[in-house]
């Protein structure tokens, strides 16, 4: 069937971001051919792997026409915490000189509960006391930074990065599975287990289509027998315990942790959201979507410095893009109203 030139030009719009994306990967293999090479793609994996996990739990919250704003400064209170709570014994400098080495699960469990607590309530606020989502997760966001410095500039050291990470902990970040040259990073098994309990969540479970539904018109759930705050409240905290993850896996990666850990995370997070499909009008979104935005976001960051572009412009090529990417959103809820 032969398409006019007016459906061309909406698939054309509709698609404009992945043919940026394109026409700038070949720019970058032009170049720099050696782009190209299964290691560069490796590590692209193992960069996004944080990020797609952070981008999931921040999608959820978008899908019910919330927002986060306090993604960064949750993050970053479960860094301090968990970090504190793995230092390696032998270290001299340890928060709790006394306390034993604990299994991971532990300090992890706790950072969880942590998240979980402060995610409930920026969610009972918003479904409760109607407070607007983005002044909700502001305030979090303040008081949580608050709290993280509080914790993080504790006597006898002050504020200092707290470092001496267990290598229990700081293996899972550079430790790998494989046959020979050809390795998989756990940080990557970690992102696609949490993809795949996402996607089924999502598609297979009654959560999943109550979040879809509440995302979409929250009046017509409600009438059909959903229960909308009891949705947008576990929809929240259930993102809490999905940063305190990301938070404990860049402890990992990075080895330290500071009050500034994961500072911005949440402009990225909502930027990959947006770019991978996802509403800012709510109920619509896909975690495939999500994963291929992170996933671009990260192959431009990559790219463009492996080609040498100067960090300024990379600036200006990200912001570019989030703004196409919002113009295409409004325009998709323009033509559904």
């Amino acid at each position: 069937m032969k398409m006019s030139k007016t459906q061309i030009k909406e698939i054309m719009a509709e698609k404009a971001i992945f043919i940026v994306f394109i026409i700038l990967l070949i720019g970058i293999i032009i170049v720099e051919p050696k782009f190209l090479s299964f290691n560069n793609f490796r590590n692209i994996f193992a960069q996004s792997s944080t990020k797609i996990i952070i981008a999931l739990a921040a999608g959820m919250v978008l899908v019910v026409q919330g927002v986060d704003l306090s993604t960064g400064r949750m993050i970053g209170l479960a860094a301090v915490v968990f970090a504190s709570l793995v230092q390696a014994p032998e270290y001299a400098y340890r928060m709790y000189p006394g306390l034993k080495q604990m299994p991971i699960i532990i300090p992890l469990l706790i950072v969880m509960l942590i998240c979980l607590a402060f995610g409930a309530a920026s969610g009972l606020a918003v479904a409760i006391f109607k407070v607007p989502p983005f002044i909700a997760t502001l305030g979090m966001q303040l008081i949580l930074y608050g709290i993280s410095s509080i914790y993080f500039d504790r006597p006898p050291y002050g504020a200092q990065p707290i470092g001496g990470i267990s290598p229990s902990v700081t293996n899972i970040a550079t430790g790998s599975i494989g046959i020979g040259e050809f390795k998989i990073p756990y940080l990557i098994i970690i992102a696609l287990i949490v993809c795949i309990l996402c996607w089924i969540m999502w598609n297979k479970t009654k959560f999943g289509k109550y979040m879809f539904a509440v995302g979409g018109n929250p009046e017509a759930a409600k009438v059909s027998g959903v229960n909308v705050i009891k949705t947008q409240v576990m929809v929240y905290a259930l993102a809490g315990m999905m940063y305190a993850i990301a938070a404990a896996l860049e402890v990992a990666r990075i080895g330290s942790a500071s009050n500034t850990t994961g500072n911005g995370y949440e402009m990225d997070a909502v930027a990959a959201c947006v770019i991978g499909g996802v509403s800012l009008s709510g109920g619509i979104g896909s975690v495939g979507g999500i994963v291929v935005g992170v996933l671009i976001f990260t192959v431009i960051n990559y790219g463009l410095a492996f080609i040498g572009v100067n960090m300024y412009w990379q600036y200006i090529v990200k912001g570019a893009i989030i703004l196409l990417a919002v113009i295409i959103d409004m325009r998709k809820y323009t033509k559904r109203k």
